[in-house]
């Protein structure tokens, strides 16, 4: 990141507001791990301050804020509380694939200008019961209502349409105000031809299919939801969904989640560091045992916050030459995806590590130097579009791409 925009982000970071959100995050953090429970006092800070709205356009009210400047927020909230991080980042995932893809749609630069005005809570249902946790295939369609033209049939923007989907995880879908559905264009559509639809979650049929009772990133309250809506076509985003995953979704996907990830591993690595401090007070001009491992942690974190700044500066760049296109190749693809996986992977390993250095300090629960509910939460990490199908995507891809320097 530019020290240009570094110095913009800090602005909003270290807005009084949004300070208040970061501390109620790091306050109810054990208590939203314990219980399962949504984040509700920092997500109701983060709508005090303005911040569900900072990537919307500032001709619709919004602060216009960069990927960068949004990153640096998930960042520092996920330091305190990493499931009210993933829940910001989430957020702002669907919020800028509206604004990148819909906002000169009259209906969504409304829509827009209403989610400044009362700071409204996006969720996502791109995950169905059958498709395996490929969100890129879709079983539930959109269908026209009493026979009606399907979605991008119909030349009335007003056209009533309806839609049924088991979604396998909606993360926070019972606090979320607005949905964002992937489906298929029509009912003959192949699964690959997709759309997405905003809809309003008061107004939609949601009923719970099971429960939340998880390992870790327990605040995010994800469990399946069966849903059943109406819209009008003008709710239908204009573009298709393979290009709002493959410019948008995607990207800041893996880039917001990775500063979950280093955000949480930060911490675990900030309770490392006060670990060995403390040892060191109480043996002054003595080197603590573990301090070792900590100056091997430290090149881990050094390793991992690299990684994941270059993953961010490559596309923030792209967008800023408005470079579209390259964001739907191969070899970007391929490297974003690995950006996913190494991420995820290194929060783990950092954790693992600060636990060494902490010893039964940190197997502990509660207290300063505890690093369980850190590396809990990592262990998700891996799971969030499955690493597994990953590496299986990329291996194909890389059946006809070569790197170049």
């Amino acid at each position: 990141m530019t020290a240009k925009l570094k110095a913009v982000a800090t602005d909003h970071i270290s807005d009084p507001a949004f300070e208040q959100a970061l501390a109620l995050a790091e306050q109810h953090s054990e208590d939203v791990d314990r219980n399962g429970r949504f984040p509700a006092e920092a997500i109701q800070a983060l709508r005090a301050a303005g911040a569900l709205s900072w990537l919307v356009p500032q001709e619709q009210g919004g602060l216009g804020l960069a990927i960068d400047e949004v990153a640096d927020g998930v960042f520092e909230l996920s330091r305190r509380c990493a499931s009210t991080g993933m829940i910001f980042a989430m957020h702002q995932i669907q919020v800028a694939c509206i604004v990148r893809h819909a906002s000169r749609s009259p209906w969504f630069a409304a829509y827009l200008k209403r989610l400044v005005r009362e700071q409204r809570l996006i969720a996502s249902a791109t995950s169905e019961v059958g498709t395996g946790g490929d969100i890129r295939r879709s079983i539930a369609a959109i269908h026209g209502e009493h026979g009606a033209e399907p979605a991008g049939e119909s030349d009335s923007p007003t056209a009533v349409l309806h839609f049924q989907k088991k979604a396998a995880t909606i993360s926070y879908g019972a606090y979320a105000d607005d949905l964002l559905t992937t489906l298929r264009r029509t009912p003959e559509a192949e699964p690959g031809d997709q759309i997405l639809v905003l809809t309003d979650l008061g107004e939609t049929t949601k009923n719970q299919t099971d429960q939340w009772d998880t390992l870790g990133m327990r605040g995010t309250c994800s469990p399946g939801f069966e849903l059943q809506a109406t819209c009008s076509a003008e709710q239908v985003l204009p573009a298709a969904f393979a290009a709002v995953a493959a410019e948008t979704m995607v990207p800041f996907s893996h880039i917001l989640w990775a500063h979950v990830w280093l955000g949480l591993a930060t911490d675990a690595f900030d309770r490392a560091q006060n670990f060995v401090r403390k040892q060191a007070r109480q043996n002054p001009g003595v080197m603590p045992p573990a301090a070792l491992r900590l100056s091997e942690l430290s090149t881990q974190m050094a390793q991992f916050r690299a990684m994941v700044e270059t993953a961010l500066d490559e596309y923030a760049q792209l967008v800023a030459k408005s470079e579209r296109a390259m964001l739907s190749t191969i070899g970007y693809a391929v490297r974003i995806n690995n950006l996913k996986i190494a991420a995820s992977e290194a929060a783990v390993e950092v954790c693992q590590h600060a636990l060494r250095v902490c010893g039964v300090a940190g197997y502990k629960n509660g207290g300063p130097f505890s690093i369980g509910r850190c590396l809990r939460d990592a262990y998700s990490a891996a799971l969030m579009i499955a690493n597994d199908r990953l590496y299986a995507t990329n291996a194909s891809m890389l059946l006809v791409h070569r790197e170049v320097k």
